[in-house]
């Protein structure tokens, strides 16, 4: 299947144009110069038409008689012998017609004052002048007052000539136009396309290891090719960063992994290497099953975060309800109550009404819970956790969830969203969890439409902000 090309498709567009353009000036000067040229013959036949009217005079012998002079009528329409005319008086009828006027030729000696006929497949040109005064009158005598009607007729064949070389001359300028115009607009078009084709050179050279783009010089000046150049780079950082991001989390995916592997595997090698009593079996077996506990514990969690960041996507489930929000926030409070009441912590929830969401409720939950257990975690004991739900009707409803910690570090708080970060290095596996737990809380509220940020100062706390798209009560 050919494919197609943009070079050949501005080379048509150019062609197009200019053959569309020297197509309209060749029907303009065909017009023009038709027009122009029917204007000079319509001027040239009155002024002849005119002359043979002075040629009509009375005669010397019989005074009252209108006669007309034929051996001037070469001069006076100045050698034009295949014009025809013919001249009525309005009181001695036909006065004169010319040699040439055709026996069967019916010329009409009322109407237009020009006309275009058609006579053997010959093409003329009619002029009628009327009212016409008998030029050879002398002042102060009684010859009768009478007025001529002039028709004369002229070929058309010379303006059609004129008109038809006019055009060949037009049409062959315009081909050479033509030519050099698709010339010039294929090198136009060839240079122009250059930094395209350079940024495309540049393009095959980015890698796994290479993400950077150098743009050519003709590039960086081009104004249409700025927001290519901008969506590319944006495209590569994104790209870049969705790279690292996985190669990241395969690396600590792994560690997590490999960490209760190595326990299991060390437990079980060391109860088949000497034998042992019942309870040291079973006190080995307890062991082993916390660790595989664990380790299904972040199996779930992994597959969590893959279904949220693929709804986040686009593939989010289109058969969800209308949820009330602050139920799914009483819910998470109540998973969380025993941890808080471990470590003295009062969660106080305050709600705005009913606030309604089209989501799982499930989901909401995952995400309050992972908040408020963060909050918890991070909180000294007997600190409060404040909790709260606005918004609603047909607005975005928003739930703060605001501990009083140690907060964040500026340096830190832009990587509390990614995969297998812990906040406090201190904390272990036993008690800090996997660090995935912000990663799918964001990965949730994304694929819901939303947006979570957080809020931070040093020895002040921790504000988490979640905004999502609220249904009409």
């Amino acid at each position: 299947m050919a494919r197609k090309s943009i070079r050949r498709h501005l080379i048509g567009i150019v062609v197009l144009s200019q053959a569309l353009l020297a197509l309209g000036v060749l029907l303009a000067g065909l017009f023009y110069t038709h027009k122009r040229l029917v204007s000079a013959l319509d001027a040239r036949m009155q002024a002849h038409a005119l002359s043979l009217a002075a040629l009509a005079r009375y005669s010397e012998d019989t005074p009252n008689q209108l006669t007309f002079d034929k051996s001037l009528v070469s001069a006076a329409t100045e050698e034009a012998p295949d014009d025809w005319f013919s001249i009525w008086s309005d009181q001695s009828g036909l006065l004169t017609r010319s040699d040439n006027w055709p026996k069967d030729a019916e010329v009409p000696q009322s109407g237009a004052a020009h006309w275009t006929f058609q006579a053997d497949e010959t093409p003329y040109r009619g002029l009628r002048l009327s009212n016409v005064p008998v030029l050879d009158r002398e002042p102060n005598t009684s010859l009768p007052d009478e007025h001529l009607t002039i028709l004369y007729v002229s070929s058309m064949v010379p303006v059609q000539r004129q008109v038809r070389d006019t055009g060949i001359f037009i049409t062959a300028a315009g081909l050479v136009l033509l030519a050099a115009t698709v010339l010039l607009a294929l090198w136009g078009i060839r240079r122009g396309l250059l930094p395209l084709q350079e940024l495309a050179a540049q393009a095959e050279l980015i890698s796994t290891q290479h993400w950077q783009i150098q743009l050519p010089r003709d590039a960086e000046d081009l104004a249409e090719l700025q927001p290519l150049v901008r969506s590319m780079q944006t495209m590569l950082g994104r790209l870049e960063r969705s790279f690292v991001q996985q190669r990241e989390f395969v690396g600590n995916a792994a560690h997590e992994l490999k960490t209760p592997v190595a326990v299991l595997k060390s437990t079980l090698q060391s109860l088949l290497q000497v034998p042992r009593t019942a309870e040291e079996y079973r006190h080995g077996l307890e062991s082993s099953l916390e660790d595989l506990q664990r380790l299904e514990q972040l199996l779930q969690w992994m597959l969590r975060l893959a279904r949220a960041e693929q709804w986040a996507d686009g593939s989010r489930r289109p058969d969800l309800q209308v949820i009330d929000i602050s139920a799914t926030c009483e819910e998470s409070v109540e998973r969380i109550r025993h941890l808080a009441n471990e470590r003295h912590t009062i969660i106080h929830l305050t709600r705005n009404g009913v606030v309604t969401c089209r989501a799982d409720p499930e989901d909401l939950q995952t995400i309050w819970t992972n908040l408020l257990e963060n909050a918890v975690r991070y909180s000294p004991e007997g600190a409060s956790i404040e909790m709260s739900v606005s918004g609603g009707n047909g607005k975005r409803t928003s739930v703060v969830v605001q501990d009083h910690g140690p907060g964040i570090a500026a340096a830190d708080l832009p990587r509390i969203f990614d995969r297998f970060h812990r906040g406090d290095p201190s904390r272990t596996r036993a008690t800090g969890g996997f660090g995935l737990g912000l990663a799918i809380a964001k990965a949730l509220v994304e694929a819901y439409g939303g947006t979570i940020a957080a809020h931070s100062n040093v020895g002040e706390g921790t504000r988490m902000t979640v905004e999502l798209p609220s249904c009409p009560n």
